[in-house]
Order: structure tokens, then C-alpha cells, then sequence
């Protein structure tokens, strides 16, 4: 079942495929397009389907059935007793996969977090026919209905001692965080679809070794990395965030705001896009939808990277380039040969080197809001205190000056 109405379903189904495929220890069995002319409340399909797919599941001895989309934990609960397998659905297939990936410890905490507020609304499913706690590839799974209420309330303690130990771990990155900014180096940010080659680009361009292969999440927590431009450009803070997905679970992107944060802090976001997937406008829709939840403002620049060109017929990348060089904010590259990364550094490099300006400004006792926000930026340089207000001698660029008078 399609997750996303503006994907063609076969394309859905094949990323459905490579998400499963993304999870270390499963093999995928089959896969089928299910069309739902209207889904039934209690089972999401029609009894028929449901023990047409039930015999398929028994025949093939298959111990997981994965859902790419959501399910309400009433049908999970009827579809696991009527098939007597573990189900997983598009929300809980992926925050499987971001548990067995994070790496750092806010990455770990985010995804712990995220994962009991999902498994909080499924307390409703039981077992019938197993007296014992779910079995699971992870700690996405609840135990039977007699537990309800102790269970959930183990699960709130527990998120209340997660959410503790997550404020100590962001409180020392925003340290990290203010410490770049006095420096003061540009922040270039690299976003995009998940797999669309920003880990390779990440590498080619910083000679890092980030992981970097062909599967959805092979990013998941962000990594940072100063370089400097050629050609006598500027250094920069290059970060490679996690990839976005279409259907996104919203309880990740509450979780994962604050990691995603260097987007909203960034001089200049680079949209990495897989220029050969067939579905690469609907990516691009994802990621800038994505990116106006996250609050990213309107006025921070933004290039195009249209990534993979060396997956393309020669016929294809021709045309490809001719219709980028009608644009001034677009690059045709490909991460693997190198093509057109030159000129997407020299862009790059000429975008970021804003000049930079010192100012006094004066501020009255009442203006803290306006004064918080100059902290906020790391553009402070040194304060005085008056009678009248207090002083600040400021280090800040263009666009810091023009989001600062419209506040």
C-alpha cells in the first residue's frame, strides 16, 4: 500500500522494498501492490484479502509482515492475530532502522524517545495465542492488554528520564554550537532525500570516511567537518544531516529537530537530489516540505545539487546539463566520478563570502528579546552596560543584519 499519493505505486512498493532491505537480518520474501478501495477500520483490508494474504504468509513460513503505510493498533492487533505474526508499518519499519543506526549518543536518546511515544499508542494489541511479550527485531513491540497501565506508566517514567539525560547531551552542543559561531566560520548544510549520494558527496569533498552506501538511513546521526574552499575560498563547517523520507514519522521529526537544527543555523543549504530515480520531483517535494516544518527560513540560499549523472544515458546527462545552465542555482554532478564538483565548490565559496561587518549597537534594558537572539547568533563580540541600555559591539553578515531589524 502506497505511503505517499503523489508516487506512482510501483515506485512506492520498490522503496518499501529498500527500506525492509535497509534493516540488517531481514530477507525480503515478496512484496504485492494491495489496491484498498475502502479500508476497513477494524482490519485495513477485506476479510477475503485478509485470509487470501494470511495463507500466503502461512505457506511461505513468513514471520514478519511489513505495512508501507500506517496502521491504526486495532488493525494491528486483529491483522497479528489473524495471521499470528509480528507486523510492522511504514512509522514502525523505520524507526527500526534508525534504532539500529544511531551511533552518537543524542542519536540513541532521540531514537529511544520516539520509539516508546509510538509503541505508548500500541499498548492496545495483544497476543492471543502467545502468553509472553512480543518478540521484535528491536524495542518497537508491547506486551498483552493485562499489562495496559502499568506498562504505560513504566513508559512515561521512562521518558521522563530520557528526556533528562537528552536536555544534558543538547546542552553541550548548543556549547559546541556557540563556540562555531564565534569562530565565526560559514555553515554549509547538505540535505536531501535519503540515498541521494550526500555521504559520498560528503567524503569526495572532505576526504572524511562517512559511512556511504547504496541503502536508505546509511546516514543517521549528523556529521560536521571544517574545510577550506579552493582557489583561496573561505573555511567552512560542511554537515551531513540524515535523509529525508516521504511520510516521515511525525514522532522523528519531533525527535529529531534538534539534531536537524544545523539546518536552521546554516549560511547555506545544499539540496542534494538522486537526479536518475524516477521519482526525484516527489523527493524534492518531501525535502522542501520537510524543510518549511523545520522552520527554515525563506531568505537562506539555497543550490541544487542533481546528483548521480553518471547513472544517466549520455543522451539524458546532455540534456540534463542544458537545463541546468539555464539556472544560476542548480549543479549537475555525480559524487562517484566527480563530475561537476568543481564548480559546485566555486559556488559554494562565492554564496558564503558574505562581507562582514563591525557594528555598535544600543539596546534599552527592555529589548532582551533582540538581545538574546544576538547571543543566539554568536555574533557578539563584546557588551557594555549603561544607564540607558546596554552596548554590543557585533561581527555579523548581510543577512544576520536583515533578520535582525525584522525581528
Amino acid at each position: 500500500m502506497p505511503s505517499d499519493a503523489r508516487r506512482a505505486p510501483a515506485y512506492a512498493l520498490q522503496e518499501a522494498v529498500a527500506l525492509a532491505s535497509a534493516l540488517p537480518g531481514l530477507e525480503v520474501a515478496g512484496s504485492d501492490i494491495v489496491r484498498l478501495p475502502n479500508p476497513r477500520p477494524a482490519t485495513l483490508f477485506g476479510p477475503g484479502k485478509v485470509d487470501e494474504l494470511g495463507a500466503l504468509i502461512e505457506a511461505q513460513e513468513v514471520e514478519l509482515v511489513l505495512v508501507d503505510g500506517p496502521l491504526t493498533p486495532v488493525q494491528q492487533r486483529n491483522l497479528e492475530r489473524a495471521w499470528k505474526v509480528k507486523i510492522l508499518d511504514r512509522t514502525g519499519l523505520i524507526l527500526e532502522i534508525f534504532s539500529d543506526r544511531a551511533r552518537t549518543r543524542e542519536g540513541v536518546l532521540q531514537v529511544e524517545m520516539a520509539a516508546l511515544s509510538y509503541q505508548r499508542t500500541r499498548l492496545v494489541r495483544a497476543w492471543t495465542h502467545l502468553e509472553r511479550q512480543r518478540g521484535g527485531l528491536g524495542f518497537v513491540g508491547g506486551p498483552g492488554e493485562t499489562q495496559i497501565e502499568a506498562d504505560r506508566r513504566a513508559i512515561d517514567e521512562q521518558l521522563v528520564r530520557l528526556r533528562r539525560q537528552l536536555d544534558k547531551v543538547v546542552r553541550t552542543r548548543d556549547l559546541h554550537r556557540a563556540a562555531r559561531a564565534r569562530v565565526p566560520f560559514p555553515i554549509v548544510a547538505l540535505v536531501g532525500y535519503t540515498n541521494a549520494g550526500k555521504s559520498t558527496l560528503f567524503n569526495h569533498v572532505t576526504g572524511a570516511e562517512v559511512l556511504a552506501k547504496d541503502m536508505l538511513f546509511a546516514t543517521l546521526d549528523p556529521t560536521m567537518r571544517a574545510i577550506e574552499l579552493p582557489r583561496g575560498g573561505p573555511k567552512v563547517i560542511l554537515s551531513d544531516t540524515v535523509g529525508f523520507i516521504s511520510a516521515l514519522p511525525t514522532q522523528l521529526v519531533a525527535a529529531f529537530r534538534a539534531t536537524l537544527e544545523e539546518v536552521l543555523s546554516a549560511d547555506l543549504i545544499v539540496h542534494v537530489r538522486d537526479i536518475a530515480d524516477p521519482e526525484t520531483e516527489a523527493q524534492a517535494e518531501d525535502v522542501n516540505e520537510i524543510l518549511t516544518s523545520l522552520g527554515v527560513q525563506q531568505d537562506t540560499p539555497q543550490i541544487e545539487v542533481w546528483n548521480k549523472a553518471d547513472l544517466l544515458s549520455e543522451e539524458a546527462a546532455a540534456a540534463l546539463r542544458a537545463q541546468a545552465d539555464r539556472r544560476e542555482d542548480v549543479h549537475v554532478t555525480s559524487a562517484v566520478t566527480g563530475e561537476g564538483i568543481a564548480p559546485l565548490l566555486d559556488d559554494i565559496a562565492a554564496r558564503v563570502s558574505e562581507s562582514v561587518q563591525d557594528q555598535t549597537l544600543h539596546l534599552p534594558h527592555s529589548d532582551g528579546r533582540r538581545r538574546a537572539w544576538l547571543f543566539e547568533q554568536g555574533v557578539v563580540q563584546a557588551e557594555h552596560q549603561d544607564e540607558d541600555g546596554v552596548r554590543l559591539d557585533v561581527r555579523w553578515s548581510d543577512r544576520q543584519q536583515k533578520r535582525f531589524r525584522d525581528l
